[in-house]
């Protein structure tokens, strides 16, 4: 284990923090985001890079689409950045086409500098403090980020508790690439749902659940990403959000859930697979269509449309909006927790 200094943002330090696994697995991860800046596998002999990631500070300030990073106050998006709670309407700044809350907004907990607050060879805890009125959220929310590699399992748990009311949704933002090559779309997807949130067009959730049977969004079998519009030959575009395998969110505290499977992908090209286990009743599936970079990452690699896939375990969108939908607030009585495992196997 090292830690390095990665360089600065707004006046404050930003660090990487290399971990390794017994089994040769390695993980870099920056404080800023607390993203996953850089993750190895060994794989038949080799260690194989499994997550697209940029090489400075100034790269991930200029260009990165948050790339590896924890996604919040709210991650996905929020209709109009408007929502009510406990009879008190509020508003957030606007950072998807000046319409839509997206991942907290302009400044939201992928953009800011986390502290480090505990490390050893194989782990790292991570800490942020989001106060009252930031991003016009209410309540002084501190959070809590732990990596561990064990084997080829890469182990992240969030934690985070509140001293008033207010709305929560972290993510691990990873784009996926098992095998190296420009394009995710032959890697193969399996994804533990019967249902998906339809969207409108500007992807925010109508407050329907559809079954995924004879739709483009149907993964219950692993096939291909990539997959043809049948009326227009087009690549079909993902950006949707999976109601996972779960009964017990109808039942119980969803901030209490077991982990489970949520997915699977897998290269033929390398046989390398990884899984997804979560405790979150969501999975966003987005294939990383609007990638564009104009700065090199990992090996000199251009990283454009589809060179990563995202799998990202959270609640669903929009969820303050939907009251049907699994709980998202958090009230100073109780803690929010979320376990992800990436595990990963060749």
């Amino acid at each position: 284990m090292s830690v390095r200094l990665f360089g600065h943002h707004e006046g404050q330090q930003v660090f990487e923090i290399a971990l390794r696994s017994e089994e040769g697995a390695e993980a870099d991860i920056i404080t800023y985001g607390a993203a996953v800046r850089d993750l190895r596998i060994p794989a038949a002999g080799s260690m194989q890079r499994v997550v697209n990631g940029l090489l400075t500070m100034e790269d991930y300030l200029s260009y990165s689409p948050h790339f590896g990073a924890i996604a919040g106050r709210f991650a996905n998006r929020i209709n109009g950045g408007r929502f009510e709670l406990d009879e008190l309407k509020y508003e957030l700044p606007l950072n998807q086409d000046n319409k839509h809350s997206l991942h907290g907004g302009p400044a939201g907990f992928s953009k800011q500098v986390w502290q480090l607050a505990a490390h050893d060879g194989a782990s790292v805890t991570l800490t942020l403090v989001s106060p009252d009125g930031q991003a016009n959220y209410p309540g002084t929310l501190v959070a809590l980020c732990s990596y561990r590699l064990i084997g080829t399992v890469l182990q992240i748990e969030l934690r985070a508790t509140t001293d008033k009311a207010t709305p929560i949704n972290l993510c691990s933002h990873s784009y996926f690439n098992l095998d190296g090559s420009p394009t995710i779309l032959d890697h193969e997807l399996e994804v533990a749902a019967d249902f998906y949130t339809p969207v409108d067009a500007d992807l925010i959730p109508t407050g329907e659940i559809r079954h995924v049977g004879g739709t483009p969004l149907d993964f219950r079998q692993p096939r291909p990403v990539r997959l043809r519009d049948q009326q227009t030959a087009s690549l079909f575009r993902y950006d949707h959000n999976y109601v996972l395998h779960r009964t017990e969110w109808q039942h119980s505290d969803p901030r209490e859930l077991p982990l489970s499977f949520a997915a699977r992908l897998a290269s033929k090209r390398n046989g390398l697979m990884m899984e997804v286990w979560t405790t979150e009743p969501g999975l966003q599936v987005y294939d990383g269509v609007q990638t564009n970079l104009a700065v090199p990452g990992h090996d000199g690699v251009i990283y454009g449309s589809n060179s990563g896939l995202c799998l990202e375990p959270q609640h669903f969108p929009d969820s303050p909006n939907n009251s049907h939908f699994p709980e998202t607030i958090l009230r100073p009585t109780q803690v929010y927790r979320q376990r992800t495992e990436y595990r990963f196997r060749h």
